[in-house]
């Protein structure tokens, strides 16, 4: 194996081998995959644009079984701080939502035990009665695992029963890396790598668009890391014919504040800026069926998630009205519509907003006036 040839065939969108991303990410010149994956997203999404949504990432609840290693937010059943969202306090959220121009939803929450299909099929009937125009980005595979255990159905009956009351997309989370040796470690009480992988090819089948995503910088090798990928373009090869499946990839660096996984010495977070590109880079090289790739700017920061427009990114995300899970775990960087704009232009493109189906929408009238007010006072 050699870079060269591995870079040339990546530029021919073949499908490399885990053994050969891993090849490529440790023996690559930052510069060089940097170059290949930039060229490999003009493929892909041709152009100086890069898109950007407005949603609210809230909980349905912080009770949770799964004790997984690296969560600071979830609380046992019965503890004094756990809670589960009212309707009433959705409809602020909801509104408020609405008030910044954002029309999605990312729903999301713990494995409770007390919870079943019944209960989300109901929650998510009666926000979009409320609200039709809502978009529900919600869930996950681990949390449709729970439910499927928990009513003893399939991932398909569970899904379709959630999609007919309202559910528009699933996103990507709990994959931290797809190998059960590392889930063994970091979260034993969530699905096995197949499952999770099992889960979005059902909702691939429904008809359902979904993310993938992976939490690297922990207890994994690089051989894993490499491994994930190859099983997110598995997945994505297996799609029916006309589905999207997965819109978007979105990898981003273990966040280890106060983490069990650093109290216990086992993991800590050590990515640098570099080795993040490298890996948004390798992103793109390892998956060309998947057009989207998107820099995690809320763990990353500003800076280097502008690098990573020029290394096969094309999304920045969502400014974040409201997250809870990773902040809980140090993340700390935080943008509002204009930040997140203006990170954009900075870094040579053109800011989009678009929709959870990566569709183009309008600015918000609140938001265009602002963009006046602005130029008009550094004309003036």
């Amino acid at each position: 194996m050699n870079t060269n040839d591995l870079l040339d065939r990546a530029l021919k969108m073949d499908f490399l081998s885990a053994e050969e991303g891993v090849f490529l990410f440790e023996n690559g010149a930052t510069a060089e995959l940097m170059y290949v994956g930039n060229l490999l997203r003009q493929k892909q999404v041709p152009g100086n644009t890069v898109t950007w949504i407005i949603d609210r990432n809230s909980n349905t609840t912080n009770v949770c079984i799964a004790n997984c290693k690296f969560c600071n937010f979830y609380r046992r059943p019965g503890h004094e701080e756990s809670y589960i969202t009212s309707i009433e306090e959705y409809k602020v959220k909801i509104e408020e939502l609405f008030s910044y121009g954002g029309e999605q939803l990312l729903l999301q929450g713990g494995h409770h035990p007390d919870l079943g299909l019944a209960y989300y099929v109901d929650l998510f009937k009666e926000l979009k009665s409320l609200y039709p125009n809502l978009k529900l980005h919600a869930l996950g595979p681990p949390e449709i695992a729970h439910l499927t255990k928990l009513e003893k159905s399939t991932h398909t009956q569970v899904l379709q029963a959630l999609k007919d009351a309202g559910l528009d997309s699933l996103p990507g989370a709990g994959a931290e890396i797809l190998d059960d040796r590392v889930r063994r470690l970091i979260s034993k009480g969530k699905c096995g790598a197949q499952e999770w992988l099992d889960v979005m090819h059902a909702a691939h089948n429904i008809g359902l668009t979904t993310s993938a995503t992976m939490m690297f910088g922990h207890v994994e090798t690089n051989l894993e890391r490499m491994e994930h990928l190859v099983k997110i373009r598995e997945v994505q090869s297996r799609k029916p014919q006309g589905a999207k499946g997965f819109l978007a990839f979105i990898p981003w660096p273990f966040q280890d504040e106060d983490t069990i996984l650093k109290r216990l010495k086992r993991a800590r977070n050590t990515c640098t800026g570099d080795e993040y590109v490298r890996m948004i880079a390798m992103s793109r090289i390892m998956l060309p069926n998947v057009i989207n790739i998107q820099a995690s700017w809320l763990t990353v920061g500003k800076q280097v998630a502008q690098l990573c427009l020029h290394a096969g990114a094309n999304d920045f995300g969502s400014i974040m009205i409201e997250e809870n899970v990773v902040s809980a775990a140090g993340a700390r960087f935080r943008f509002t519509a204009n930040g997140i704009q203006d990170a954009i232009r900075e870094a040579g493109f053109r800011p989009q907003l678009r929709n959870q189906q990566y569709e183009y929408r309008d600015l918000p009238a609140h938001l265009v006036q602002q963009e006046l007010d602005r130029h008009a006072m550094i004309v003036d």
